[in-house]
């Protein structure tokens, strides 16, 4: 008794760490979960905009609209991706309401009650309404039918009902909408110089002569650059190097793919299923229960049967065919019914000798070389090989072979050479078609048979088994990896992985890289809801598809200007050419003479050449590129007169303007100034939405919870 009662005064303490963990096992979907109250705080907020917190049932409730528009308007459930899509779409909504709706309220913008009922029932229809409530036969559009389905409202199905408030409800924001943005694009204004200056400069042209210096004449291995000197670039140019927030990632994908166990188990089963396939009573039916691909009983060409099969026709009805292995799917076809078809099909090798011009002796030409080939392979030459040597289309590499065609798919020449013959083999005759001359071997004559295939597919899936050891081999690489040095050289000493990287993953991205669905790799990269993911953390393994991926983050980066690390390379082209330039330039500097003259006492790598028809606000020199200071140069001088040397994108120039056209006509002043207008407000939507973004200070925490 003493003993046991020991046991509870020192155990006391274990007694009560099991009642806490009861508590917390019971209650901790609220507790430590992703509604945590007492830990995080702050794990119902969403996110941020404009000062505002996004509380997750409100976001939650935006993107329930959005599935449920989607639902109405596809008829099935979105996928994982389809969700990822309409979250971006919830959150850019909100976006919209709460960063906009400060700007309406800075500009006392409102929506009366009689401009609502104006839009539904009033003179100014809501575009929406008017389309749904024409009629389509006559095109007019009926105003009773408005106010019948209104009065009606309540005795309409409760979805019908949510769906017209949830309408009612978007009014008020779009049209405040429609005010904002009108106030904006209605004050663009283009002046009468500005729209003549404008057509002159698109239609003033030039030709001009140029002496071009290439930046590749220089060996970059000669030009050391230096980490401060990508710095002051960086800092020099930052308008040009705006980032969002991103994260770089190295990972490896072990894949699970079927053993040869696996595809022997699915070939056994295939094999008992063409012996029941035989004798099944329901071939449609058979499929349906059997099949991983649904049952289709249309008649078809021997042109659309898979290769496979048709290599054993005429096909039999009744008869089974396989099971064949191809792409990874076992197939098993049976005929369950044969009839004449409308258009027949036929089988061809061809080899096409085109004419090297139009004149009469280039046919000619081309017609005595399709004759000579062709006496060869008469002589005993093999077509397919004759075919690869001498074949001047895409056919060469299968050695001729068309395949099979239905009649109504090749140039009628053509095919009357083909539908006209009765049997296989070589045409004693070049045919001429508008391609040049061919050279045909008929390798299945025409038919009109067309053939009802029951087909009983099955994937050859991997096992559990083959599953699970591919899952094994996962965690034990992740069970090596526990910091970026560790997961490196795990990676190296398997010579089976190869490791990948994924620069820039964007906080909503739904892919990394090429591997679709891979939404739980780049929550983990920001967090996913835990603590901070610091650089040289390794991931769990995810399973994603048919394959595990265990990843590292080596790099970061936040919202703003991208830093010198993440643009090395780029920065370092940079500077390398302006250091080329430099060199190029002071080599340059004071050469007198003719362009020709100047580009010998430079040397070979100097280039002197014309251009005709480069225009003002193109800022392209035809032959070389894009060369905007060049060419703005160029309009800016005399005929006849030099440029200093100038810095270009792809190496140094001086140019010199040979002659300057300038338009004739009259402008047409109106015109073009309503040209302008339309383009730049065309613009103006995106861009004052991006700007009112802009300003919002957002701050995007959705990884906490998707």
């Amino acid at each position: 008794m003493a003993l046991i009662n020991t046991i509870r005064e020192k155990s006391g303490w274990a007694v009560g760490a099991i009642v806490i963990g009861l508590l917390l096992f019971m209650i901790g979907g609220d507790l430590i979960g992703g509604n945590n109250r007492l830990f995080n705080r702050n794990d119902t907020t969403i996110g941020e905009v404009a000062g505002e917190q996004v509380e997750y049932a409100d976001f939650q409730n935006a993107l329930e609209q959005a599935k449920n528009a989607f639902v109405s308007q596809q008829g099935r459930q979105p996928d994982e991706t389809t969700m990822g899509y309409l979250r971006d779409q919830a959150w850019n909504q909100t976006i919209y309401r709460i960063a906009f709706q400060k700007e309406f309220d800075k500009l006392g913008l409102t929506v009366s009650e009689d401009e609502l009922t104006d839009m539904v029932q009033g003179k100014n229809i809501h575009p929406s309404i008017r389309q749904a409530f024409t009629d389509p036969k006559t095109g007019q559009f009926d105003r009773a039918k408005i106010n019948e389905y209104l009065r009606n409202l309540d005795k309409l199905p409760p979805e019908a009902q949510a769906a017209w408030y949830n309408f009612e409800n978007n009014l008020t924001p779009e049209r405040l909408g429609n005010k904002y943005n009108n106030l904006l694009k209605l004050s663009t204004y283009v002046t009468t110089a500005e729209a003549k200056r404008f057509d002159e400069d698109q239609n003033t042209k030039a030709s001009i002569r140029y002496l071009f210096v290439p930046y590749f004449s220089i060996s970059d291995s000669a030009i050391k650059v230096s980490d401060d000197q990508l710095k002051a670039y960086l800092d020099k140019n930052k308008g040009r190097y705006k980032v969002e927030e991103g994260r770089t990632i190295e990972y490896v994908t072990i894949p699970v793919i079927a053993a040869k166990d696996d595809s022997a188990a699915v070939r056994k089963s295939v094999d008992d299923l063409a012996a029941q396939f035989r004798s099944a009573p329901n071939d449609s039916l058979f499929v349906k229960l059997n099949s991983d691909q649904p049952y289709n009983g249309a008649f078809v060409s021997p042109a659309e049967l898979p290769e496979k099969l048709r290599q054993n026709l005429p096909l039999q009805a009744g008869q089974v065919y396989g099971p064949y292995a191809e792409n990874g799917v076992y197939s098993i076809f049976k005929v369950t019914g044969t009839k004449a078809g409308a258009q027949p099909a036929a089988r061809a090798s061809h080899i096409l000798i085109k004419p090297e011009g139009t004149t009469p002796e280039a046919k000619a030409a081309a017609l005595a070389k399709a004759k000579g080939i062709l006496a060869q392979i008469k002589g005993g030459a093999d077509f397919a090989a004759m075919a690869r040597q001498h074949g001047t289309d895409g056919t060469t590499a299968t050695g001729g072979d068309l395949g099979w065609f239905s009649q109504g798919r090749m140039v009628p020449e053509f095919e009357k050479a083909i539908f006209g013959a009765t049997s296989a083999g070589l045409l004693p005759n070049p045919v001429e078609t508008s391609f040049g001359y061919h050279i045909i071997k008929i390798t299945a004559p025409k038919t009109n048979q067309t053939y009802q295939v029951a087909t009983v597919t099955k994937n050859i899936v991997p096992s559990d088994v083959t599953r699970e050891a591919a899952y094994a081999r996962a965690q034990q690489l992740k069970g090596e990896a526990t910091d970026l040095e560790s997961f490196r050289k795990a990676v190296a000493k398997d010579k089976t992985l190869q490791k990948q990287e994924a620069k820039g993953l964007g906080r909503g991205d739904q892919a990394v890289n090429n591997i679709q669905g891979a939404r739980e790799v780049v929550r983990w990269s920001y967090g996913a809801g835990k603590t901070k993911t610091e650089i040289g953390d390794v991931s769990e393994v995810y399973e994603i598809g048919d394959q595990y991926v265990i990843a590292a983050l080596v790099g970061e980066r936040e919202k703003g200007t991208a830093d010198v690390a993440s643009l090395k390379a780029e920065l370092t082209a940079a500077v390398r050419n302006e250091e080329k330039a430099k060199q190029i330039m002071a080599k340059l500097q004071g050469k007198t003479g003719t362009l020709e003259q100047i580009a010998a006492t430079y040397g070979p790598q100097a280039q002197v050449k014309t251009a005709d028809n480069v225009v003002m606000n193109g800022g392209m020199i035809p032959g070389l590129g894009a060369e905007p200071l060049a060419v703005g140069k160029a309009f800016g001088l005399k005929a006849g007169q030099k440029s200093a040397p100038i810095q270009g994108e792809q190496g140094v120039l001086i140019v010199e303007p040979v002659a300057v056209t300038k338009p004739t006509t009259p402008t047409d002043v109106a015109a073009v100034r309503k040209q302008l207008i339309t383009q730049r407000t065309a613009r103006a939507d995106g861009a004052i939405y991006e700007a009112v973004k802009q300003h919002a200070n957002i701050k995007d925490e959705r990884t906490k919870f998707f």
